[in-house]
């Protein structure tokens, strides 16, 4: 199966929609979803997300079925703190960034939020677990059920599809890393994604029933490039 995350076109935050740049990048990557297929299309239930999916929908055909699980505003609320200049993603914080990065939280893996400096945040815990139990239940739908205890999934219905999934950036740092078994501090640190970017996560069906997910791209923004149009992250890393 190939799982294809794409991050909502250029937005607007409020009202939730997108620009009229959005809308074109969304037609660029409709074309490029297109061209080897999608059997399914979810979205996040945010109006980015699904303007985002509609022309792809057009193209192929499909009715996107609504995730409300994986619309931003959840994994906001559990993991955003008040600073300054309002509220930001934590690990975005400067007096964070050293700290995620440090080794006493990689050594607890995958359970780094019961660090007790996060004792005054319980919403870090129970977000993530909330993000593990809905994605664990997403993956089963589609026939890989998640064994987190070996970080790998058992495969209980081979298949060969290809599902897309439009949804958002900060919801993708949880979602990715906890389907790829990746701590959130080290994931959210190091990986990102850019505007209409297709992340392509391939789970490979073996003989022996057992699958371990791979990426096989990274926001990748060829389309854009494809049709001409600026190659920005978030519109301000001209790469």
């Amino acid at each position: 199966m190939l799982l294809f995350y794409v991050r909502h076109g250029d937005p607007i935050y409020d009202p939730d929609s997108l620009t009229p740049l959005g809308k074109r990048q969304a037609e660029a990557v409709a074309k490029r979803l297109a061209y080897g297929g999608i059997n399914t299309v979810y979205s996040s239930t945010s109006i980015r997300a699904r303007e985002t999916a509609a022309p792809t929908c057009e193209i192929l055909k499909r009715e996107p079925i609504l995730l409300d699980w994986a619309k931003e505003t959840h994994v906001w609320r559990e993991f955003s703190l008040d600073v300054s200049y309002g509220k930001e993603w934590f690990h975005r914080i400067p007096e964070y960034k050293s700290f995620l990065s440090s080794n006493e939280i990689r050594e607890l893996g995958m359970k780094w939020y019961e660090h007790p400096s996060f004792s005054e945040h319980p919403t870090f815990k129970s977000g993530m677990e909330r993000v593990e139990r809905e994605t664990d239940k997403f993956l089963a739908h589609l026939g890989y059920e998640h064994d987190r205890e070996k970080h790998t999934y058992r495969i209980t219905r081979p298949n060969e599809e290809r599902v897309a999934l439009f949804a958002h950036q900060g919801f993708g740092w949880f979602f990715l890393s906890s389907l790829l078994d990746i701590p959130y501090p080290l994931y959210s640190m190091h990986f990102d994604m850019s505007h209409t970017g297709v992340t392509v996560v391939y789970f490979p069906n073996n003989d022996d029933g057992i699958s371990v997910p791979r990426i096989l791209t990274l926001s990748n923004d060829s389309h854009l490039f494809r049709e001409g149009m600026p190659l920005l992250y978030d519109n301000e890393i001209k790469f």
